[in-house]
């Protein structure tokens, strides 16, 4: 059936209009200035209306898999379907899953546990339509654990892969280039004085002829698979010119300034984390995304460890670096989808998958409403 959202604020590509938009089996049929006038118009009470968020990269399904250290719980699935209602929760009708193929931390262990479970259940969601809204994997490939080819083999027999991150969490480079941000990370985690340091030596150890063979053999194994490729937490020239020679198209939560413009400059898509938005910095010493906002070098916001977050952040750099409502949602909508090749969504126009999401503010905090996925209600 025909379904018209009248007295909406529209977001579009280039400006907010009070208007009309019709949408009917699944598709977007019309976008119109001005309201209706008929019978059957819903009225959205001047509620803003833009395209559902696009997620690439969010960690926040291990959380519930691992709701506190050392529990996994016991149903997959139930721990699925809560991760979904909180993405959708948060405005978002599609999600990029971050599952870790390989650790860098052993007291993450549970993470080999449950690493084909997550990749099964994802599997199994999708194909019994569990979920309410899209789900597809992100690999997150951490270049330093040796039984990394592994576990990248049995991925791509377990699920589809659709976008995977190159990751070097060694002490010392990239994220923790400053070791000591790195041992604060892990006080705050609950580690001790010695205990963080022989963290960070196995750390470095375990690295040492892991990451040079394994960035190698990735290369390899995604070069002409069509899964889209990014590089994670670019610090210098080199690592984006590394990036490029790997095939990578986007540079994922790039860490400095200097990064960033390098990352512009050899034509890759940059990705922020939107927590860095709202917290106004990164936790780990990185650059602010604001800053890269406000010079023009910020191309995407993916959720990172908070799904809420996105639509957050969107709305701070309006007030922070001076985006436009348009500019800042098409970080969390048109930017994701033309990153992933989905060109069938993220924007508010005639033939377009109806994905929708409905807000308001209350003072600067957003409040999500409504949210459709390909025409149908699943918030």
């Amino acid at each position: 059936m025909e379904t018209i959202l009248t007295n909406a604020r529209l977001v579009l590509k280039d400006r907010v209009v009070n208007g009309t938009l019709v949408h009917e089996a699944g598709l977007i049929r019309a976008v119109e200035e001005g309201r209706s006038r008929l019978s059957g118009a819903r009225d959205c009470e001047g509620a803003f209306l833009a395209p559902g968020l696009i997620d690439l990269h969010t960690d926040a399904l291990e959380g519930h898999f691992v709701p506190r250290p050392k529990v996994i719980w016991p149903d997959a699935r139930a721990a699925a379907l809560a991760h979904d209602a909180q993405m959708a929760g948060s405005g978002v009708t599609t999600v990029f899953d971050a599952i870790c193929a390989g650790g860098f931390d052993q007291a993450k262990a549970d993470r080999r546990v449950l690493y084909d479970v997550m990749l099964d259940t994802i599997q199994q969601g999708v194909a019994r339509g569990m979920f309410r809204v899209e789900h597809r994997v992100h690999l997150r490939c951490e270049l330093t654990d040796p039984t990394l080819p592994d576990l990248v083999e049995l991925a791509h027999s377990r699920a589809a892969v659709h976008l995977a991150s190159l990751m070097d969490h060694t002490p010392g480079t990239r994220q923790w280039r400053n070791v000591e941000h790195l041992k604060v990370y892990l006080s705050g985690i609950g580690k001790g004085g010695d205990d963080v340091d022989r963290e960070v030596n196995e750390r470095i150890e375990r690295a040492r002829d892991a990451v040079a063979d394994n960035y190698a053999r990735m290369v390899a194994a995604f070069a002409g698979s069509g899964i889209v490729l990014a590089s994670h937490d670019d610090t210098t020239p080199d690592h984006v010119d590394e990036a490029v020679a790997a095939g990578c198209t986007i540079s994922e939560f790039p860490t400095t300034m200097e990064a960033a413009k390098a990352a512009r400059r050899a034509g890759l898509a940059t990705i922020g984390g939107a927590p860095n938005v709202v917290r106004g910095g990164s936790h780990s010493g990185g650059v602010s995304m604001r800053e890269l906002a406000g010079a023009g070098l910020l191309d995407a916001l993916a959720s990172d460890y908070v799904p809420a977050s996105l639509l957050q952040a969107a709305l701070a750099l309006t007030r922070a670096s001076g985006l436009s409502l348009p500019d800042a949602v098409a970080l969390v909508s048109e930017a994701p989808a033309r990153l992933a090749g989905l060109d069938d969504r993220g924007r508010l126009e005639t033939g377009l998958r109806a994905d929708l999401v409905a807000f308001r503010l209350i003072d600067d905090t957003p409040v999500v409403g409504e949210v459709t996925r390909g025409g149908e209600r699943v918030f």
